[in-house]
Order: structure tokens, then C-alpha cells, then sequence
């Protein structure tokens, strides 16, 4: 820790000016605040964790504004970054707000993808003493020559909303670029922001680096959350699964009140359409207080919503994740979430946008989507008054990060190899990195590794003395156009014929529209004109359709930690149920027929049980298993069961799963209850796991599509200039040509390795896996013969027959499905 120089002003003395400004708003500041202040003009970095809404951001940054104020100098002293744009202009107003006020001499700039060229340019000649960016932006600024003159003064950097960034590749982007500056600055002080994370001292270390002593400051500060339920009037043994909760819109229409300002968050962008439509339909006299939020929607149209939000004129917005951070919204009173959160920790980040300052109480409504929901919702309140949140861990070491910055570097002030390994190790996710590794990375980038030396455009690196550079000038503008960690398919502009952008949607999507073909998207019916050059022209339509955007990556998966309180909350039901314990919920009261009826057809699973049901269907015989852990886990045992099920005797098996368990269809006769009695032990033996799931899934398939975005990452492949944008089937081939032939000509390429790598620990979440199989080896396995699929099984059987091309709608389908059981019940009844 650094102590302050002999004959530097006291602390009180610096935070003169900052007390004043708090006064002259009639505020006092808090503990926590001042501690914030204290450790910073001492030298000392840190996290900060206090609830959303309570005063994280002048806790972060009034300290190093006092050390400015007392201590002026021109150019770049305070690096704020964010992981949103949106959040930038919120940011820069709170704390011009205090400047202005108090006439300080400081200038405050906003640097992203949004800012124009010319504003660019002035900040490289005339830095401001505060600069708010983005991680994409700061690694922008590393390739530019000018880096180490601008950096040259920085005292310290500020990073918001850590726990969004921590777990992803925009956070190792970031522990890379800090470990640059700290290789320049070696007092440079960093204070990260996190609102919600169960790993705090992990996620500040990573945060501050591996070599740091990190100072953590919490705050207990008093903050309710209200959750209330939309509970159906009579809920049968029947749950439906996905949209249909649209079935219950009059519900949530009835609970809304115009004169209340409301957030309704859903966890995709299509049934944030859908719901957006259905409302507005259904309140025709909301039409103009009435908005759509998403990632998807333009720029400048989701800034005019959140100016709505902010001066009252729009009441209900029907947003996604897009909100969840930390943009105040004071006026919001009221968060609806529509459907299961999936995760402790987003459902607290939602919560506080309502009521969004210091001891505010968050008001949350929650509409399930289907009856099972409730049961996630018991848990999640459990949940919360236990006071845990989940985990994030960063990516242990990503290869392809490494090489892009290494990249940036070389195309800016250039890098000297042992220094900048000793920089990088700095980074707590490349703290292990091996000397092979670092060896390799430079191989790849100045000769184009064993298989592409050939190839002039992969050669990127030459030296200069000690300095590795890039001297090409097309291959340094190339890069720093594709600067970024975030990958997807590639996105085509929605335009109107003669008139403004919409948004963007995805490339397959649009692929499979004719012309003439009417969807909904940014809250309106649109006609599909015609693609030209990667944009999509529109008109309106009045014409009617039921056809909304999909994108990729919409669905969610409980996290490990409500897994957790979701069995012991059945294991709750179960006992309750025999009669040794009480249904102590509303959601668990107005659950008990569903699960009466779960009982009368099989049985309630405790929590050292693992429930199994067998059945036989005009559709072929059945497995269901529950094992609760949630849906990406079961995609993956499914699977497993599937392949190790097959291994005995050969059938073509269909696997189907949600977060509650996952079903094995097979052809009629299919001896599952036998194969499961003789081999159940097999079906849970973790020994040879990772083999087993190579053969059950067509793991090289899985490599490749994940090598794609790793390979745009690293820099193999590349989109093109603006105008010149590559197709994602374009992008696709040349990466898997890349894959084909490192597989062939050097297997053990790094990149190669990192593909597989992802797919197992993140697509399959091998490390769940492999608890999940470890737990349910403990448990007794509980086989149930049953005559037809049961309410914890019917939202599976919809799972799949939503997956399935028929001329039935799936509501049609699902209400067939239920008269039948309904009908085969009435005749056992009268036997």
C-alpha cells in the first residue's frame, strides 16, 4: 500500500470542495462514500459493493476529482469505463453536475464507437482531465501511437458495473488493457463498481491485478425488495411452457395503472416484441406512453426512450437485459418481470431500477409464463433473504484476446516482448500464462505460426530493434476497424424504404423472408421490400402476422445457486405434501393441485432423490428424468443418457430439456425402465465423461462453430472495409477452412485448443456436469412407471412439439394433448 508524500495535504483539507458541493445539495455523505474518498487520496485501490441507486459512482470518483482539484494539471488524469455506451451519457451529467455547479476547472469527455471523428481527433490534442469510454474504445486508444503521451499523466481509472464485464472476453480485454497502463503508470490507482457478485475478493483481484492487495468496501444499507406474484385464479395439473403466459396478458393488463411509471423486463428480444405487441393492442390508449427497448433497436430511437423514462412522458417500457444497468431511472416506480429471472443476481439488478436512490424500496410484480415458474420464484425469494448471489469467474487465459491485443499494441506505440509478458502476467487471468504460450502467440503473429507463413496478410508483427510493430498499413486500419470481443451473426440494418433505421436483426432471419412477408420488430408491423447490400428495406403494414425476430443466444439456464434453492424448495413441496411440513408461499399454495397431481400420478422427488418416470405414448416410449439443475446441465446428461442408453441397445433416441429435467423419446417398445434398472449406474458414472460426451455430441461440429467467433477475435478472419462487409456464410467458410486446416497440419494449434475448450467448459458447462453426476450418484434413484406424461413432464413433451415443423399451431397441439390425458383420467375414474 502507498503512503502519502510528507507536506501533502490532509485528506479533510482536499475534500473541502467535494463536502461543500454535498452540502449545497442538502446531502450528507455516506459512510461508505467517505471511506471510498479516504483510501483513495491514500493511495490505496479497491471494490466497491453497495446496492444499486446508492451513491457508487461519486463514491468512486469525488476522490481522485479532490486530488485534481487540489493538484491541476492539463491532460488525461481519470479513466472512467463502462461496459455500456448508454450509460456514458448518464455518467458524464452526474458528475458535470457537481463541476458546473461549483465552476472546477475540469472538463469531462464521453470516447465510443457513437463519438464523431472530429471529436476523436480534439481529445487526442487536447485530452480532458476526466475521459468516459468503453473497453472496445480504450483498446482503440492503445493502438494509436499517441497511447503513451496520452496516458502519460493518469492518476487512475474507474470501472462501472465490474461483475458484467468479469466472466466474459470484454473482461479479460480489459485486465489487458489495465495491465498496460500500470506497466506505464506504476502508481496508477483502479476502483471497480459492482453492484452484484458472490466471488468479491476474486473480483476485485481481477479487477485491480495479481499483484494487488485490493481494499474492499461494502455498505449495509438498508434496501426492500417487494415481490409480489400475478397468481392464476386455478392452476391444474397441466403447466404450459414458453409464450403462452401470453394467454394471460388481461391479468398483467389489469395489475399495470397508467399513472405508474413501469419497467417490464422479459429475457429475450422476441417475446419482448411479443409482449410489446400484445400490450399495445390490448391498451390502445397507452399508444404513445408506451415503448420497446432492446439491444436490436437503433441508437438514437433507445435514447429517445430513455429521455421518455426520465421526464415521465412514457409510462410502461417493455425492455430486456438492455436496462438492467446502471442508467437511473428515478422516476421508474414499478418493475415487472415477465417470467423467471433464472439468476438471484439479475433479478436484484432489475429490482433496483425502480426506486433507483438510497434507501428506495424496489416494487417487483412477477408474471409466470407457465405454473412451474412459481416454484422458480419461491426459490428466488429464498434466495434473496439468504442474502447470496452467484459467482463469476473470468476465462482462464483466452488465447485469441491475447493475440488481439498484442495486435493493438504492435499497430500503436509498438511493445518490447519481456516487458510486455511481464505486463501481462500482471493480469489476473493470465497470471499462469506459460512461456510456450507467450512464445507461440509471438510465432503466430510475426511469421503466421507453422501452416500460414505464406500468406503476407498473416505475417502481421516485424521487428524494429527491441519493438515488435505493425508496419502495414492496411493490416493496422483492418484491425482497429474489427477491434472487440463480442461476436454474432452477422446483422442486417432494417431501414424503411424512404425513411429511418429501425435496428438490426439477424442475417438468418432475414434470409428466410420473401418479399411481401409481414413481421413485427421495434414495435411495428413492417412488410419486407427487399435486401440490398446487407440492409433490409420496410414499409409499413396493416396487414396481419404473427412473425417476430429470433436471435441467437436468447435462452437462459438457471444459475448453479437457484438450482440449489429450486430442489430444496421441491423437496419443500414433498414434504409438505406428506404431511411434515407447511406450504409456507402464496406460489406454493397456489401450486398445491399441480402438485397433488404429480403426487396421485408418480411422486414428488426429495432432495437426496432423483426422480425417473418411463411411459408409453401413440408417439413411442418415454424417459423423463428430473434432475433440477438447470437447462444447459441436462442438454448435456441428456445426451450422455441418450449415447450410454444406445450403447445397449441401439435406437434412434430425441432428447428434449428445460431447467427442470430432460426427455429420452424413443420408438414404441423401447425397454427404457429395463435398460435404466440394469444400468443406472453407468448412466452415472463420471469416469469416462468427457469421452463419452465427445462421441454422444457431435463435438468437432460444436469446435468449429465456436472457432469462428474465436478466430474473428484473434484476427484470422475479418469482416471487410465498410461497404465491404462479408455475409456470415462467407465468414463461416473461411473459418472453417482455418479450422480444417489446423486440424490436419497442426493439431496441437492453440486456437484449436481454445475452441474445444469453450464448447466443453461453457456450451456444455462440463464443470456442472461432472457436480451434477457426483450429486445424483449420492441419491436414491427413484423409478416411477407412469400412464402418461405428468405435470413436471408435460413442459418438456412442449418443449418439443415447439421444436417441431406441423399444420397445428402448438396451442392446438398442447390442448389435444390435454383432452386426451383429461379423457383417459375420466375413464379410469369410472373403472
Amino acid at each position: 500500500m502507498s503512503r502519502k508524500p510528507p507536506g501533502q495535504p490532509k485528506s479533510c483539507d482536499l475534500l473541502a470542495p467535494i463536502e461543500a458541493w454535498f452540502e449545497l445539495q442538502g446531502w450528507t455523505p455516506l459512510p461508505f462514500q467517505r471511506q471510498c474518498w479516504q483510501a483513495y487520496l491514500a493511495g490505496e485501490s479497491g471494490l466497491i459493493q453497495v446496492p444499486t441507486g446508492s451513491g457508487k459512482t461519486y463514491a468512486a470518483v469525488m476522490g481522485p476529482i479532490a486530488e485534481l482539484l487540489a493538484e491541476p494539471s492539463p491532460g488525461l488524469r481519470l479513466l472512467y469505463l463502462t461496459p455500456l455506451r448508454a450509460l456514458s451519457r448518464d455518467l458524464a451529467l452526474a458528475i458535470q453536475q457537481p463541476i458546473e455547479a461549483m465552476g472546477w476547472p475540469l472538463r469531462v469527455g464521453i470516447r465510443n464507437g457513437d463519438t464523431s471523428s472530429y471529436e476523436r481527433g480534439k481529445q487526442l490534442r487536447s485530452p480532458p482531465e476526466i475521459l468516459i469510454t468503453t473497453p472496445e474504445s480504450l483498446s482503440l486508444l492503445l493502438a494509436n501511437p499517441k497511447a503513451p503521451a496520452l496516458f502519460d499523466g493518469l492518476r487512475a481509472v474507474v470501472i462501472d458495473e465490474w461483475h458484467e464485464l468479469m466472466g466474459s472476453k470484454r473482461g479479460s480485454q480489459t485486465e489487458l488493457c489495465l495491465s498496460w497502463l500500470r506497466s506505464q503508470r506504476t502508481g496508477l490507482r483502479t476502483w471497480a463498481i459492482s453492484a452484484t457478485i458472490g466471488n468479491l475478493d476474486e473480483a476485485a483481484r481481477s479487477a485491480l491485478g495479481a499483484a494487488s492487495e485490493p481494499r474492499l468496501i461494502t455498505a449495509v444499507i438498508a434496501r426492500a425488495t417487494e415481490i409480489r406474484s400475478l397468481l392464476p385464479e386455478s392452476i391444474d395439473g397441466f403447466p404450459w411452457a414458453g409464450h403462452l403466459g401470453l394467454r394471460r396478458y388481461e391479468d398483467l393488463v389489469a395489475a399495470l395503472e397508467p399513472g405508474v411509471s413501469t419497467l417490464l423486463f422479459t429475457n429475450t428480444r422476441n417475446q419482448a416484441e411479443r409482449w410489446h405487441q400484445c400490450l399495445r393492442y390490448a391498451c390502445p390508449e397507452m399508444e404513445h406512453a408506451l415503448a420497446l427497448h432492446h439491444s436490436a433497436i437503433d441508437r438514437a430511437e433507445r435514447e429517445a426512450i430513455e429521455a421518455g423514462v426520465k421526464n415521465g412522458a412514457l409510462r410502461w417500457v417493455v425492455c430486456t437485459s438492455s436496462l438492467d444497468l446502471g442508467v437511473d431511472f428515478q422516476p421508474v416506480e414499478r418493475v415487472v418481470q415477465i417470467g423467471s429471472a433464472k439468476n438471484v443476481a439479475r433479478l436484484l439488478q432489475r429490482a433496483g431500477r425502480s426506486a433507483h436512490l438510497p434507501g428506495g424500496t424496489s416494487q417487483v410484480l412477477f408474471m409466470p409464463t407457465h405454473a412451474l415458474e412459481l416454484l422458480e420464484l419461491s426459490a428466488l425469494r429464498r434466495g434473496l433473504a439468504a442474502g447470496l448471489v452467484e459467482e463469476r469467474r473470468q476465462p482462464n487465459a483466452p488465447i485469441d484476446v491475447l493475440l488481439q491485443h498484442l495486435t493493438s499494441l504492435a499497430c500503436g506505440p509498438g511493445f518490447e516482448p519481456a516487458q510486455a509478458l511481464a505486463a501481462v502476467r500482471t493480469a489476473w487471468s493470465y497470471r499462469q500464462l506459460s512461456d510456450s504460450d507467450w512464445q507461440w502467440c509471438l510465432r503466430f503473429l510475426e511469421h503466421g505460426g507453422d501452416c500460414l507463413g505464406a500468406y503476407p496478410r498473416y505475417r502481421k508483427l516485424e521487428r524494429e530493434g527491441d519493438l515488435y510493430l505493425v508496419k502495414e498499413k492496411a493490416i493496422a486500419r483492418l484491425h482497429r476497424l474489427h477491434i472487440g470481443t463480442i461476436t454474432a451473426d452477422r446483422a442486417v440494418t432494417v431501414r424503411f424504404v424512404r425513411g429511418a433505421v429501425l435496428g438490426h436483426v439477424e442475417e438468418a432471419f432475414i434470409g428466410r423472408l420473401k418479399a411481401g412477408d409481414v413481421f413485427f420488430f421495434a414495435g411495428r408491423q413492417l412488410e419486407f421490400v427487399r435486401l440490398r447490400e446487407m440492409t433490409a428495406q420496410v414499409k409499413a403494414s396493416s396487414k396481419k402476422s404473427s412473425t417476430v425476430p429470433a436471435w441467437a443466444g436468447g435462452q437462459m439456464a438457471l444459475s448453479d445457486l437457484l438450482s440449489r434453492h429450486l430442489r430444496a424448495e421441491v423437496d419443500r413441496c414433498s414434504r409438505a405434501l406428506a404431511g411434515e411440513a407447511k406450504l409456507d408461499s402464496p406460489e406454493l399454495v397456489a401450486l398445491e393441485p399441480l402438485l397433488q397431481r404429480q403426487v396421485q400420478l408418480s411422486r414428488l422427488p426429495r432432495q437426496h432423490e432423483l426422480l425417473v418416470e418411463v411411459c408409453n405414448s401413440r408417439e413411442g416410449s418415454h424417459l423423463y428424468a428430473y434432475p433440477f439443475e438447470g437447462r444447459f446441465v441436462h442438454e448435456g446428461l441428456g445426451f450422455l443418457w441418450a449415447w450410454r442408453l444406445a450403447r445397449q441397445q441401439p435406437s434412434t433416441i430425441t432428447v428434449s430439456v428445460n431447467d427442470y429435467g430432460f426427455e429420452l423419446l424413443a420408438l414404441k417398445g423401447y425397454p427404457f425402465e429395463e435398460l435404466f434398472s440394469l444400468h443406472s449406474d453407468d448412466l452415472l458414472d463420471g469416469a469416462h465423461l468427457q469421452d463419452d460426451l465427445e462421441r454422444a455430441i457431435n463435438l468437432s461440429e460444436l469446435c468449429r462453430r465456436r472457432f469462428r467467433a474465436i478466430a474473428q477475435i484473434s484476427g484470422l478472419v475479418r469482416n471487410g472495409y465498410p461497404g465491404q462487409a462479408k455475409s456470415g456464410g462467407q465468414l463461416q467458410i473461411s473459418a472453417a477452412l482455418l479450422f480444417d486446416v489446423f486440424s490436419r497440419h497442426e493439431p496441437g494449434h492453440l486456437l484449436l485448443a481454445q475452441a474445444r475448450s469453450e464448447v466443453l467448459s461453457d456450451q456444455l458447462d462440463l464443470p456442472r456436469i461432472t457436480g451434477a453426476l457426483e450429486r445424483l450418484q449420492r441419491c436414491t434413484l427413484q423409478l416411477e412407471a407412469t400412464p402418461r406424461p405428468g405435470p413436471l413432464a408435460f413442459p418438456l413433451l412442449a418443449e418439443r412439439l415447439n421444436n417441431r415443423m406441423s399444420n397445428e399451431s402448438l396451442l392446438e397441439r398442447l390442448q389435444r394433448l390435454r383432452h386426451d390425458a383429461e379423457r383417459a383420467e375420466g375413464t379410469i375414474a369410472k373403472a
